[in-house]
């Protein structure tokens, strides 16, 4: 039996609820089978009911029960008519731990009583068609079922800790984050396993939108992974003309050895192409193809691809799913986790895009192998960046294995990219669309956006600019009292050991604060910086002026 858990009950017998409280303390990724059938046909399931009838919702019901079935550590909370299916049932069964939530038709009709759409309620008296399917389904409930609950508990915690008390052993052993975390510094980084085929998957926990990050070797070939994370029939892969002679004819041989209807995008390459003009090519290709709600978009390549495949996937139809498999060490442990997309325009970087989350992120160490070293440097800007705000343990790390990361040794770039997504993923969860904490992940972007949009995008890599950037950024620190001497020369020497620029362009001191006054952190006119205090800590707070200039004329003039 696999570790999934399956919710059956009537409708309103709490199993969204339950199952999302009991997929966060499990560790595992909550799905519910009508949200998906939703969004793979791209309309209410009440609609349906009113269209194709019920008979043809149930099909679809029972085609998405045994695709869901196939993925692994979920907690899937079903439809209520999903046991009607003998089919359904026996997957259910055979294919994990089912759990019968048993509510009473009084609490099911004060948990409904406001719920407009759902179709078999609509009815003069909904207490008799409650009772009716009761009778009806109970012993079908009770036949799939390896445990009953009531549900008249009053605390949901007290309710799902007796789920987790009666669940098969096995199911309490399921590797967790921090599991995952402590294994791997116990090993100092060398834990990911080299067999080709294992990979390690971590969650991002944000309810509905939650998704995994299976990061590990040769994921591009993993058929069987491929088909969990890529579920939809028709996908569009947007790629760019230096990923695509690599990568793109194997993805698409496998995708369609998957029975999949394959088309691709190729953009071309770099910074400064990440604009409105290529974000409408994406648009003009999806629309000449006839692509639907169905269809799924890829993005394979860097960040650029990533930021600007996410904002198209956003806005075509008005959403569409799609999947990062990000081919840089910089997409792997930043851009393509988080939900963050957009373009840039002359006046800021990023500072057109949206929120929206991916169905999952594929980061295959493999890729890592093809890319050019300053791309290589540019990624450990980003993992540099997360051992200084959050982890002085894993900044401790960087340090000792800086020289096997640019030798790409598999081990340490495996734990680099992990540790990496894990903190990211906790800082996301708990601020999605960067409210307050979020935005200290943009430790040395303040300066390194500047840099960019100062010279020109594309004429430094982001993660050159970023690296850079956590140096101007240490010595503000310092300057503030904020960091010790030895902390700021620290972080000087890493980014110089990770191969990236360590002094700033001479912008002018006005063209460096006219630039910094366009970003998304600032509010009311003042510059807002993400500053250590102390490393593995930080804050985001204002300057005083005369600081801010004493940092510029320092790191643009270090010898001065």
């Amino acid at each position: 039996m696999s570790s999934n858990i399956y919710l059956v009950g009537l409708m309103g017998s709490g199993k969204t609820t339950v199952g999302r409280a009991l997929a966060k303390k499990l560790n595992k990724r909550f799905v519910d089978s009508d949200h998906e059938i939703e969004a793979r046909t791209g309309v209410a399931i009440s609609v349906i009911f009113d269209i194709e009838g019920e008979a043809s919702f149930r099909q679809r019901e029972a085609d998405v029960i045994r695709d869901l079935c196939q993925q692994q550590d979920i907690v899937l909370a079903t439809g209520g008519g999903a046991v009607l299916n003998p089919r359904s049932r026996q997957i259910l069964h055979e294919s994990g731990t089912v759990v019968y939530l048993k509510a009473s038709i009084g609490s099911i009709l004060h948990r409904t009583r406001h719920d407009k759409k759902r179709p078999l309620l609509r009815t003069p008296d909904p207490r008799k068609k409650l009772e009716e399917l009761e009778q009806q389904r109970d012993p079908l409930y009770r036949e799939v079922a390896h445990m009953i609950i009531e549900t008249g508990q009053p605390q949901l915690q007290t309710l799902v800790q007796t789920i987790v008390d009666k669940l098969p052993k096995p199911q309490l052993v399921a590797n967790t984050v921090e599991n995952i975390a402590a294994s791997l510094a116990a090993k100092n980084g060398s834990s990911m396993e080299s067999d080709s085929n294992l990979y390690k998957t971590l969650q991002v926990d944000l309810g509905d939108r939650s998704y995994p990050i299976s990061i590990g070797q040769s994921l591009l070939q993993n058929t069987e992974l491929l088909q969990q994370r890529i579920r939809a029939q028709r996908v569009v892969i947007v790629t760019n003309d230096v990923v695509a002679p690599l990568y793109l004819s194997g993805l698409t041989q496998q995708l369609q050895g998957l029975g999949k209807q394959v088309e691709s995008v190729i953009l071309p390459d770099g910074e400064e192409r990440k604009n409105w003009e290529s974000l409408m090519l994406i648009f003009d290709e999806l629309l000449q193809k006839k692509c639907d709600r169905k269809t799924c978009l890829i993005a394979l390549g860097g960040g650029v691809i990533g930021d600007m495949t996410g904002f198209a996937a956003s806005a075509f139809m008005r959403g569409v799913p799609f999947v990062q498999i990000p081919t840089t060490l910089l997409a792997q442990v930043d851009s393509s986790v988080g939900g963050k997309t957009g373009i840039n325009h002359p006046l800021g970087k990023n500072m057109i895009g949206a929120f929206y989350q991916p169905q999952a992120v594929l980061a295959d160490i493999a890729t890592l192998a093809s890319l050019p070293d300053k791309e290589l440097s540019a990624g450990l800007a980003e993992v540099i960046k997360h051992g200084a705000i959050i982890d002085a343990a894993f900044f401790d790390w960087i340090e000792a294995n800086i020289e096997k990361l640019r030798a790409r040794d598999h081990d340490a770039l495996s734990y680099a990219v992990l540790r990496s997504c894990e903190i990211k993923a906790n800082v996301v969860k708990q601020d999605e669309r960067e409210g307050g904490l979020r935005a200290i992940l943009n430790f040395g972007h303040t300066f390194g956006h500047a840099i960019e949009a100062g010279l020109g995008y594309g004429a430094w890599l982001h993660g050159e600019a970023v690296g850079c950037g956590m140096v101007m950024a240490a010595d503000l620190s310092h300057r503030l009292g904020y960091i010790d001497f030895v902390t700021k020369t620290r972080i000087t020497h890493l980014v110089e050991a990770a191969g990236l620029p360590t002094v700033a362009p001479d912008l002018g001191e006005a063209t460096w604060l006219d630039l910094m006054e366009v970003d998304k952190k600032n509010e009311g006119g003042q510059i807002k910086f993400i500053l250590l205090k102390p490393l593995g800590t930080s804050i985001i707070t204002t300057v005083p002026a005369q600081y801010l200039r004493d940092t510029l004329r320092a790191c643009t003039h270090p010898e001065s």
